[in-house]
């Protein structure tokens, strides 16, 4: 009887924090530890790692992601224990898992198997605090917006166009649109409002792009709350809140650093979804890992088009990273999804499935190296139910697409199992060094328009044939793009499941529309949301979710967690 993700991660050999962090040359009044296995990194001593050398930054991306899952941090684990293996010094970035995924679908999200990050449970349960501390800023600064207009409202914010929302770090759909200052005067003035889940949160992707303290109370004070009846807006720092906003979050912007199972370091900070958000850990821990190993592997949420393109065209294009290669993570049992494959099917070998969804794995190939000019290598995150003759398949696809498939068997096997794709990664990563035409592409200019920046997207990543929205919407973007914010790039939400914005459209279709349904600024974080289709930016949970089997035995130890 093989044992579960949780169970492995309980047998797990940790060594104490303090060790891991001395491997890098980390001292140790520069650790704050929580508890013996977990602890934060000091901002002053990874602001004193600014003179040194960068390593070379791995992307972790995948194609479109399907409801059997395809692994893309269990890879990154894998990674980087097998970097450790072949002699390289390697660490790896990930992002904190949200309460909402662990306890609706996931029930965990510190990779799986023999490729996980731990301890597992407590960075899946609250971790240091640092999603706490998010959630609390933001409704710190919506509670003093309401109570700055019941004190006579000096600043004449108009109620009707608030646009601030309340968060929460659990999936519950009833919040998404609320009525608040019911009850009577004591309690303020009635108005519409409504919650969005903590990642999808501006104050996130604020934490996840500051680069110091000081940034990050002046993008704190920078986020546009509402506006008066002129339509002139109102900011944080007009209410005094960002001073306060950014001592709730001052502890929680130092990196948290954590191992492997192989004892392989590991960076877990900063939390945002990519199909609601930009996807992407802090850059604050990924600025520092760069400068604290050779070869460092991040993970970008979802397929290519979402997380990857975020990481290029907002993360790359504002701090100056730039990934020397990328893994594209691809399962057997996810191209036959694409290929119409549902999944209780998935376990039966059927090579003529797999085939009919090839084209998305193709597809995000071909962003990843010829849009971005990015070096890849397709990762084959192997499941003991592939057959020879799928995994055969794949290989024979890639390599005909000009690239190369390398089967990793990290879940079952640990970082013995990644070796052959650390090699290539390495491979990789070197002749990018040497070619005089490495330079990373964006999919737009920052001269474009927003709508412009938009319709790139669709049309170059997704395969869209135009965008579209309503005259209220286009109007918030035109008037985005006069008040001044169109040299910013373009976060766009919409389902993971498709390149498209219909979720139940697999593989890779072509010629749709994409439909911008909402429009929103953010403006501490510096872009603009395009929310299209469905997508909700408060999830629901499933009918059955994973908070279902998660509990807790009479000796303390957390049970049915992944």
């Amino acid at each position: 009887m093989s044992l579960s993700n949780i169970e492995i991660a309980q047998s797990a050999r940790m060594l104490p924090i303090g060790e891991v962090a001395a491997g890098l040359g980390i001292p140790a009044d520069s650790l704050e530890p929580y508890g013996r296995f977990k602890g934060k990194v000091s901002l002053p001593y990874l602001a004193s790692l600014e003179d040194r050398p960068q390593g070379k930054l791995v992307l972790m991306t995948a194609l479109s992601p399907t409801p059997a899952g395809e692994g893309k941090t269990t890879t990154t684990v894998g990674l980087g224990d097998a970097l450790t293996r072949i002699g390289e010094k390697a660490m790896i970035c990930l992002r904190e898992p949200a309460l909402g995924p662990v306890f609706g679908m996931k029930g965990g999200a510190a990779g799986g198997g023999y490729a996980q990050v731990v301890p597992m449970e407590d960075i899946n349960l609250h971790f240091t605090g640092d999603f706490a501390a998010i959630e609390a800023a933001t409704n710190l600064l919506a509670a003093m917006i309401d109570n700055h207009i019941n004190h006579g409202n000096a600043l004449g914010i108009d109620a009707r166009r608030i646009t601030w929302r309340r968060v929460l770090d659990v999936n519950d759909r009833s919040l998404r649109d609320v009525v608040i200052g019911l009850g009577g005067a004591g309690n303020g003035y009635p108005r519409e409002s409504g919650f969005d889940i903590v990642v999808a949160s501006e104050v996130m992707a604020i934490f996840c792009l500051a680069v110091s303290i000081a940034d990050l109370r002046e993008r704190l004070g920078d986020i546009v709350v509402g506006y008066t009846r002129s339509r002139m807006p109102v900011r944080a720092r007009d209410l005094d809140a960002h001073g306060a906003m950014t001592a709730v979050l001052r502890n929680a912007l130092a990196p948290n650093l954590v191992q492997t199972l192989e004892n392989t370091p590991a960076f877990v900070h900063g939390g945002p979804f990519a199909n609601i958000a930009h996807g992407c850990s802090s850059v604050i821990a990924t600025g520092a890992a760069l400068r604290l190993a050779d070869y460092v592997v991040t993970e970008a949420g979802f397929g290519a088009d979402l997380g990857a393109e975020k990481f290029v065209d907002i993360l790359c294009r504002t701090t100056g990273l730039r990934p020397s290669a990328a893994v594209i993570v691809a399962t057997v049992r996810a191209l036959k999804y694409h290929g119409g494959v549902d999944v209780p099917d998935l376990p039966t070998e059927n090579v003529a499935a797999l085939e009919h969804g090839l084209p998305n794995l193709r597809r995000h190939l071909r962003t990843v190296r010829d849009t971005w000019n990015i070096p890849a290598v397709v990762a084959i995150n192997h499941r003991a139910e592939d057959t020879d003759a799928e995994i055969a398949a794949v290989i024979a696809a890639v390599e005909a697409a000009g690239a190369t498939a390398i089967v990793a068997k990290h879940y079952a096997e640990g970082g013995t199992g990644a070796e052959d794709l650390a090699r290539e990664v390495v491979r990789l990563c070197t002749a990018r060094s040497e070619r005089a035409d490495g330079e990373l592409r964006f999919t737009y200019a920052d001269s474009d328009t927003l709508w412009d920046k938009m319709k790139a997207i669709a049309t170059r990543i997704y395969h869209a044939t135009d965008i579209i929205a309503s005259t209220k919407v286009r109007d918030q973007i035109h008037r985005l793009q006069d008040e001044g914010y169109g040299a910013y790039p373009v976060c766009v939400a919409k389902t993971q499941y498709s390149f498209s914005t219909d979720p139940k459209l697999r593989g890779a279709p072509a010629h749709h529309v994409v439909d911008i349904r909402e429009v929103r600024l953010a403006a501490g974080a510096r872009f603009i949301v395009m929310i299209c289709g469905d997508i909700m930016t408060m999830p629901g949970l499933p009918a059955k979710p994973a908070a279902n089997t998660i509990t807790v035995d009479d000796e303390g130890t957390i049970r049915g967690l992944f």
